[in-house]
């Protein structure tokens, strides 16, 4: 007796082997950046090349303190999913990550020990894979305005200002500001670190344990400053308070700005979306008072976690485990290119690389490099980014707001536990 199945019977047949090749679907929550989106890509698609059975349904959430607060509220209710992409440091810390995040001090062989340090909770398990690559804060330039004007890289800050002050009589924006995206108007505070620890060399311990302030340390205090000396010179461009993260990248690239403050990590946006103006971007560290000092603030990359709830721990870490290979590595640098160093073992970076990337690999080589505060102190108020704004936007005065920063960097450190508090 002859068989001949339906039509009905064979796409049923067919539906059911699908679902059986990807029987596992690993939820994944990452920030919006282009080079986050572009890198989490590459990732998941080779993953899933090499493992058909896993596949990946990726979601972008938002920046800046509301995107703090989408993840800390998943975390308690329990519904942040299977891998979630997050800070390291003190913002790591904030999510209790001994509670609320799998162990994965197993799958550390190839990760570099200074990782290692900025993803470690309290009980001393490692609870994160890193990421993308270490960055530098400081200012992009345009290379282009800066050859036009006869400008030198500044070394101090006298010189920057300087500099400023020449770009905007040519009737350039001086410095790209975008407090749409309220988070990056930090630069100027978090970029300032490596200054600060070269004048007050005790200054994070000594904050970390209550006995030194941002409003009694003139040196801590500069950063404040910077961004209101940069509001008073009229050196921002007219819609600061509205343009975003993606305009002050824009602005630099194509020359109409001659800054950007901000993280190396940019430097995937501008491969992705403005190409041809790759190699007229330059980078420097934040200037501070003194040149003969200057150097550079460094931050760890941003780390992939597993929830504690998450109801594929092993097959979450198994794609970690990946992460954390020089194959994957490799992966993310095939897909974004290199951004700064990267903090697997014997990963290289390629021979040709842009030339912001070449303007920041002497500060490393010379050891002129301190890890941003954030990742020497598990204190970082949450506030910060509304307090710059209000100072880079002439509404609250230098003192005054470093002041405010003490409050609410003392109810955080309440949060944490942290004696002497």
């Amino acid at each position: 007796m002859n068989f001949t199945p339906s039509a009905a019977f064979l796409a049923a047949f067919s539906l059911m082997a699908g679902l059986a090749q990807a029987d596992t679907v690993l939820s994944v929550t990452t920030d919006g950046n282009a080079e986050t989106v572009t890198a989490i890509e590459a990732l998941t698609k080779a993953y899933t090349a090499a493992h058909p059975d896993v596949t990946f349904e990726i979601e972008n959430r938002p920046g800046g303190a509301e995107g703090d607060n989408l993840v800390k509220t998943r975390l308690a209710t329990g519904e942040a999913g299977d891998i979630l992409q997050y800070n390291s440091g003190s913002l790591f810390q904030a999510l209790d990550p001994a509670r609320n995040l799998a162990d994965l001090s197993d799958i550390q062989t190839h990760v570099l020990d200074s990782f290692k340090t900025v993803v470690t909770a309290p009980d001393g398990t490692v609870r994160g894979v890193p990421f993308g690559a270490a960055m530098g804060g400081g200012i992009y330039y345009n290379k282009k305005i800066y050859a036009d004007l006869g400008l030198s890289v500044p070394k101090s800050w006298d010189e920057f200002m300087a500099n400023n002050a020449k770009i905007k009589e040519a009737g350039k924006v001086a410095v790209a500001t975008t407090f749409g995206d309220t988070w990056t108007s930090q630069l100027f505070v978090l970029g300032d670190y490596f200054n600060v620890q070269a004048e007050v060399p005790d200054f994070a311990a000594n904050y970390t344990a209550n006995k030194a302030k941002y409003a009694s340390t003139p040196a801590a205090m500069r950063g404040f400053q910077y961004l209101e000396d940069v509001f008073k010179g009229g050196y921002m461009n007219e819609d600061f308070g509205a343009a975003k993260f993606d305009d002050g990248v824009r602005m630099v690239a194509t020359g109409e700005a001659a800054h950007y403050p901000m993280l190396t990590f940019a430097l995937g946006n501008i491969k992705q979306n403005f190409p041809e103006n790759l190699e007229d971007v330059g980078f420097f560290a934040q200037p501070g008072p003194s040149a003969d000092k200057n150097g550079l603030t460094v931050w760890m990359p941003s780390a992939l976690y597993i929830p504690a709830a998450s109801e594929h721990q092993a097959e979450a870490k198994d794609f970690l485990s990946f992460v954390a290979s020089v194959e994957g590595c490799n992966t993310m640098i095939g897909a974004i290119g290199a951004t700064g160093p990267y903090l697997i073992k014997d990963c290289a970076l390629p021979a040709e690389v842009p030339a912001a990337v070449a303007d920041m690999l002497p500060y490393f080589q010379a050891g002129a490099t301190a890890p941003a505060l954030e990742f020497l102190s598990p204190i970082k108020g949450p506030a910060l980014e509304q307090i710059t704004v209000e100072v880079g936007s002439g509404i609250r005065p230098t003192a005054e707001a470093a002041a405010l920063y003490d409050q609410d960097v003392e109810k955080q450190a309440k949060q944490l536990g942290l004696p002497n508090w």
